[in-house]
């Protein structure tokens, strides 16, 4: 279980790696007050470099990074980013496993960093298991993409900086896909704000989890399955939810796709879906904020094709 002490000191241990993102108000004509926290800016294009700088500096802090070795993570996309472009600035090798449906612009980005990929598989779990394999056989350090203490402790970065910039938020919607980031954000901002986690109707992770009273495996598919594809939500993020009281709601692939051509139309901000789905639970009604209630939206991850925007 990861606590707002243990986010904390991430926050701390990653300074100076990681950058601090922008919060941009609006500018929208509402009843309620919507902020946007820009972290799709961030190193790699998402929130992952937080959490890949923390899982690293920690190993190395320990002595467990044998630089020869270096790491491995398996990742669809975003964490493989992540960890390789951290890797790269230990100077570590690292070793990314993606499943056949990665994006090809994801896996140009991860050669370009300087990693050796290594793709096969229908979707992450296969991908897992064969990154798992690898660390026990090399001795490498493993980077689970959302499921470690100190991925999820260094994502929950976000949060810290929320509360210092907008410190009467009153809400923050963040997207769910394996639950790393919403896990992070929530015991960030445990009895300061209230996290609502989005998700796409066609990959519930942490709703059916919420509903069944413990992680349970879903069917993974839609538009956003490439960064929020989870088979099922991280025992982390889940017992942080199960704590903090974070609510869950659900968004159609319809509602991202509005969602992103409207941060575009309007705010000239270009993300991927998975980061739009947060922005689609208020567009779709999914969310419906008081009159007066402070928002932030987390637009976490901006990897994505051009040609298909």
């Amino acid at each position: 279980m990861v606590t707002r002490e243990e986010v904390e000191a991430a926050y701390s241990r990653t300074a100076g790696w990681v950058r601090h993102t922008p919060l941009a108000e609006s500018g929208d004509q509402e009843s309620y007050h919507l902020w946007f926290k820009c972290e799709y800016m961030q190193h790699t294009g998402s929130f992952k470099a937080r959490g890949a700088f923390n899982r690293l500096l920690t190993a190395k802090e320990n002595g467990e990074l044998n630089p020869e070795v270096g790491i491995v993570v398996a990742s669809g996309g975003n964490a493989g980013l992540a960890n390789a472009y951290a890797a790269a600035k230990l100077g570590v090798p690292a070793t990314v496993f993606v499943p056949e449906s990665a994006p090809a612009n994801k896996v140009h980005k991860l050669y370009a960093i300087g990693a050796t990929v290594v793709q096969g598989g229908a979707e992450y779990a296969e991908a897992y298991a064969a990154a798992i394999s690898f660390a026990e056989e090399k001795g490498a350090v493993y980077c689970h993409a959302y499921d470690q203490p100190e991925i999820v402790a260094g994502a929950g970065g976000v949060g810290l900086e929320l509360l210092d910039e907008l410190p009467d938020v009153d809400t923050i919607l963040v997207a769910v896909g394996g639950g790393g980031l919403m896990g992070g954000i929530a015991a960030a901002t445990e009895g300061r704000a209230q996290v609502v986690g989005v998700e796409p109707e066609t990959v519930p992770t942490l709703h059916t989890a919420l509903a069944a009273g413990e992680p349970v495996d879903v069917a993974v598919s839609g538009i956003a399955a490439d960064s929020l594809g989870a088979r099922r939500i991280g025992e982390i993020g889940f017992g942080v939810a199960r704590r903090t009281g974070v609510q869950s709601v659900l968004v159609s692939d319809e509602d991202i796709v509005d969602a992103r051509r409207t941060l575009w139309e309007k705010h000239r901000i270009v993300v991927e879906h998975g980061a739009a789905a947060a922005y689609a639970a208020l567009l779709s009604g999914a969310y419906t904020p008081h009159e007066g209630e402070t928002v932030a939206v987390v637009l976490c991850g901006a990897n994505t094709d051009p040609a298909h925007f």
